[in-house]
């Protein structure tokens, strides 16, 4: 089964930065493409990034755009997403998954299942 393990999330004041990490365990994450989705409370779980496996191509929603980077370091088996320029709005459960289908916000499919996510939190 596809599971990752998201840690990074914490309290962070607006204009602050966070970096999130992605990690596999027991498996390869080299041959997957990986998306970043979050929940805020009371909202449907939305995508945020992707990227594909060779880290050669990425998206982003419109709301994190210039803001956020994704990134991946295959040797360490993990994919990080850099958050600046916090928001309030940037407050959310965040996960990764495994996705598959085209490298693009609109396009990507999660796979695999959800781990517990990790809380980020932009107090307004």
């Amino acid at each position: 089964q596809l599971q990752l393990v998201e840690t990074g999330g914490g309290l962070v004041q607006p204009g602050g930065s966070l970096r999130l990490s992605c990690a596999a365990s027991g498996f390869t994450l080299d041959y997957y493409a990986i998306g970043w989705f979050r929940q805020a409370p009371g909202k449907e779980r939305e995508g945020v990034s992707c990227i594909s496996s060779s880290g050669g191509v990425t998206d982003y929603a419109d709301s994190v755009k210039g803001r956020f980077t994704i990134s991946r370091d295959n040797a360490k088996n993990t994919v990080y997403l850099q958050m600046n320029s916090l928001k309030p709005e940037d407050t959310a459960i965040y996960y990764c998954t495994a996705i598959s289908g085209p490298i693009t916000i609109a396009t990507m499919t999660p796979r695999g299942s959800w781990g517990q996510g990790t809380q980020v939190t932009v107090p307004s």
